[in-house]
């Protein structure tokens, strides 16, 4: 029996696999940007007018590299019997979603 166990972040997952033979561990990087969102201006009167950062690019951006992070994990436990996913942070709950939509197969070991 083939178990892996997922502990991931935004910036790496650190896929631990044990079968009879032993354990393997390899670790994957991500390319998800750590950015912070500058701009924005306003007035000083109270209520005037306030110049709007436009964060919804920003969020396209990390969408799409999240979505490339996820491409490269799939095929490192697409061979196992049970999945265990950990780790701090949402990249996991956003992982485990992807499963559930677009790879119902692997989902059903978790």
């Amino acid at each position: 029996m083939k178990t892996i166990g997922i502990w991931m972040d935004k910036e790496k997952a650190h896929i631990i696999t044990t079968n009879e033979k032993g354990e393997d561990m390899i670790t994957i990087f991500s390319e998800i940007e750590n950015y912070r969102i500058h701009g924005g201006s306003g007035t000083r009167l109270k209520g005037g007018p306030q110049d709007v950062v436009q964060d919804s690019k920003f969020l396209e951006r990390e969408k799409h590299q999240f979505k490339a992070y996820f491409d490269k994990i799939i095929p490192a436990i697409n061979d196992a019997d049970k999945i265990v996913i950990f780790g701090p942070a949402e990249a996991g709950e956003k992982f485990q979603k992807k499963l559930l939509n677009n790879h119902q197969e692997i989902n059903k070991k978790v």
